[in-house]
């Protein structure tokens, strides 16, 4: 009797090790809503990563910052607290201040641009994380940044002592630029931070807007198409190097279509986004030369102080870029 019950253990024991051999689950972390297209992409490559690994690589998906705030989310990867996660390039310039060259305003204002930013950069931004234990699966852009302020803006004055939402290093030097208060405020609590004013202005793509709905804190939206900041989906480095090679292959395969699928996703959404805005009482204006002229000059300045934070490297980009 007592062998027959060691023999059906060990049976039970070889089961459970052969089925934790085939399949593993992940958990996944992303501060953005259900609502945004972000995460309805992620819901996609979840679903492709399933079917393209046989099931044997599934990911559970925590959104709204319920699992990590946005500004942890790429060190909570890297230690393992999470197994992947979503988040802003920009935000891990304390990795390398490279990462902040796609939020320089004015130096990539439209998809095509942006595209192309991405194309000379991506490999420097995946060595960079691959180095910090962090494996680069996809990146995928918002739409163009532009201003939420309750009153119209005519000049950069109209800026000056307002409590301005920043979201990583680059938006809270504009804000410092253009004589603002930049307060750190992630996605997820835009809306309380706006009815409770603690800020009073923001720079942010239409998909935010929309989604917060910023037509009930602020009544002028103001189209400068100052930069698209992406997203870069990360899984943390050992993890993934444990994965068989037909899962890692399927896996890959599967963030290559969420890549392509996002930028679509974006780009298509971009006007009616707009038009929801509108729809919904806000002023969609475009700026008047002044404003223009020293939002312009503001980027020059944020390009010199990046070039001189990041030296040969940053040049090396940018030179890529402007060919």
């Amino acid at each position: 009797m007592i062998k027959d019950k060691l023999a059906l253990l060990t049976i039970g024991a070889a089961l459970l090790f052969s089925n934790a051999a085939v399949a593993q689950t992940w958990n996944m972390a992303t501060p953005w809503s259900d609502g945004v297209f972000h995460t309805k992409n992620i819901r996609a490559f979840i679903e492709d990563v399933d079917k393209a690994t046989d099931g044997k690589l599934k990911i559970e998906l925590h959104p709204g910052a319920s699992l990590v705030r946005m500004e942890a989310v790429s060190r909570s990867v890297q230690d393992g607290t999470v197994d992947m996660g979503e988040t802003l390039i920009g935000l891990m310039s304390s990795i390398s201040p490279v990462f902040e060259v796609e939020s320089i305003p004015f130096l990539a204002t439209s998809y095509d641009d942006a595209r192309r930013l991405w194309e000379v950069s991506r490999e420097t931004v995946r060595a960079k994380l691959e180095a910090e234990g962090l494996v680069l699966l996809y990146s995928v852009p918002w739409q163009p940044q532009n201003f939420y302020t309750s009153n119209p803006i005519s000049s950069v004055s109209d800026f000056n002592g307002v409590a301005f939402r920043a979201y990583d290093n680059s938006t809270a030097e504009l804000a410092r630029l253009l004589g603002a208060h930049p307060t750190q405020v992630q996605s997820a609590d835009l809306a309380q931070a706006f009815a409770t004013g603690m800020v009073r202005a923001m720079i942010t793509s239409p998909s935010t807007g929309v989604d917060m709905q910023a037509w009930d804190f602020v009544k002028h939206y103001t189209v400068v198409n100052a930069w698209l900041p992406k997203n870069a989906v990360v899984v943390n480095r050992d993890v993934f190097e444990r994965l068989p090679d037909d899962v890692k292959t399927g896996l890959l395969e599967a963030a290559a279509r969420a890549e392509e699928r996002g930028w679509a996703m974006s780009q298509e959404l971009d006007q009616s986004l707009t038009e929801t805005l509108e729809k919904n009482g806000m002023t969609v204006e475009l700026p008047n030369d002044e404003f223009s002229a020293s939002m312009q000059e503001i980027g020059r300045t944020m390009t010199e102080n990046w070039l001189a934070r990041v030296g040969q490297e940053g040049q090396d980009i940018l030179d890529a870029y402007r060919e």
